[in-house]
């Protein structure tokens, strides 16, 4: 394309929209979603990754601006929903090319395997801290009520050595599923926890939203989880308060807080195939 004047205009890398987004809500039988998302998907040239269960939907898709945009009305419109995701949170990013190799709707026991079925997201939400105010807290080093603050990274090892909150307490488990465990290991072998304010965190907010109603099923009375996750964190507050970068389900393998993709290589990570936070 030529620009005023005969001079050849440079346009700008085509953006292919990322965007996570899950929910804790009842859906009886999940399996007859299956069908219908996958053929919209394919409609719209989707690619990612739809897990549905009984207690709920977990997501990461890529595609054009339109596209994303077609398929959030469908999930917020379409009958087949009952209204189920007219509150969806969804966090979204850009990329320079589709970081999906394919599209995958499938049913699951959980949305994020946890293996502790007295935690029931969907009946009950613990409480949120917003981006702002966690900065706030950190900034100062107490929260509002004056008590220290701990941030707790419920994420995998090889995710923290990419890149996590300064100070964080972290687990290094290989897998969500060991985290319960991790925890009360921890809690037998100190006690000042419970005069802090503990506030969990992961990539999206998942799993640090299961994670806090299993510390306050442990009776840890001051538990909060960071609502969005660490990528609505870097929308909101940016970098404050971290280091490195943020390991994401997808070929971008990490962000940085401005959530562009990483430049690194990690060794043994390359992306490519959908997944979920696990």
């Amino acid at each position: 394309m030529l620009a005023s004047g005969g001079s050849i205009a440079i346009m700008p890398p085509m953006q292919t929209i990322n965007i996570a987004a899950y929910k804790f809500v009842s859906i009886p039988q999940p399996e007859g979603w299956v069908p219908p998302l996958q053929e919209r998907c394919r409609e719209l040239a989707l690619k990612g990754t739809i897990v549905l269960a009984t207690e709920g939907i977990n997501l990461f898709l890529a595609g054009s601006n339109t596209a994303i945009d077609q398929f959030i009305a469908y999930l917020h419109g379409d009958k087949l929903f009952d209204n189920r995701f007219c509150d969806l949170d969804i966090k979204s990013s850009l990329s320079s090319r589709q970081p999906f190799k394919r599209m995958v709707v499938r049913v699951a026991k959980e949305i994020i395997t946890m293996r502790h079925p007295m935690i029931c997201p969907e009946a009950q939400r613990a409480p949120a801290v917003d981006a702002h105010t966690l900065k706030g807290w950190l900034d100062r080093g107490v929260d509002d009520a004056g008590r220290p603050v701990v941030l707790m990274d419920t994420r995998n090892a090889f995710e923290v050595n990419m890149g996590t909150f300064d100070g964080a307490l972290d687990f290094d488990i290989e897998r969500f599923s060991e985290f319960p465990d991790a925890v009360k290991k921890t809690l037998a072998s100190t006690d000042n926890l419970k005069d802090k304010t503990i506030v969990s965190f992961c990539t999206g907010g998942i799993r640090c939203e299961k994670a806090a109603l299993f510390l306050q099923e442990l009776d840890i009375p001051h538990v909060y989880q960071l609502d969005g996750g660490i990528l609505r964190y870097f929308e909101e507050a940016g970098g404050a308060h971290w280091k490195g970068e943020c390991f994401v389900f997808d070929e971008r393998v990490a962000v940085d807080s401005k959530l562009a993709p990483t430049i690194k290589v990690y060794e043994g990570r390359t992306g490519g195939e959908p997944a979920m936070e696990g």
